[in-house]
């Protein structure tokens, strides 16, 4: 009897032992993934940030050309203003409301710096210059870096948001509160190819 005590005693070990090391495990593995996600989430925000520290400098240098395109540079400026706005926090991606919010903002700004650079077209003057030619060099470069940010983002949101999903992990991620991240979706109308006319 007192054999069988002790060896029921010590499968109970074992299986307590093997639990703990699998929910160490888990929970380990999982904050390894939501940092990923922040990480990359901040990275996404520093790119959107230096867009938004070259708009002045370039709206600037247009004004000077072509004044008289009041609309598109208070466009591009309030689209800024909007996207300043926006109280960028950690717990945004955990928020696909705000994360839309933060989203469409930026869509926002690059649909009318989209709308600046096609006015540009109207000014050879203003494309020779080699101040508004560096700066225009930038911005591209910043779009460039904020798709693959972007992108970044969404494969960590991706691995992390599966791996909370995938059972028996997914009951840990409830125990312990973990929740899906947010994903960065194409702008509506995305799908269209822009029409460019330098008629007007």
């Amino acid at each position: 009897m007192k054999g069988w005590l002790l060896g029921c005693l010590g499968a109970l070990v074992v299986v307590g032992l093997v639990l703990f090391f699998w929910v160490q495990s888990t929970y380990n593995g999982i904050v390894v993934l939501e940092q990923d996600v922040t990480a990359k989430w901040a990275q996404v925000q520093n790119v959107y940030q230096r867009r938004a520290d070259l708009v002045p400098n370039l709206v600037a240098t247009v004004k000077g050309y072509a004044a008289h395109e009041r609309e598109v540079l208070e466009t591009v400026t309030e689209s800024r203003s909007k996207v300043g706005s926006i109280r960028v926090t950690q717990d945004m991606v955990n928020n696909p409301a705000e994360m839309a919010k933060f989203q469409q903002a930026q869509d926002s700004l690059g649909s009318a710096l989209s709308r600046l650079l096609l006015v540009v077209e109207r000014y050879p003057d203003l494309k020779a210059n080699q101040n508004f030619l560096e700066l225009q060099s930038q911005l591209e470069g910043t779009e460039n870096r904020i798709t693959v940010e972007r992108k970044r983002f969404n494969e960590s949101a991706q691995a992390y948001n599966t791996r909370i999903k995938q059972f028996p992990a997914n009951i840990l991620a409830g125990f312990f509160n973990f929740r899906q991240k947010a994903y960065f979706e194409a702008a509506p109308g995305s799908e269209k190819a822009p029409v460019v006319d330098f008629s007007k």
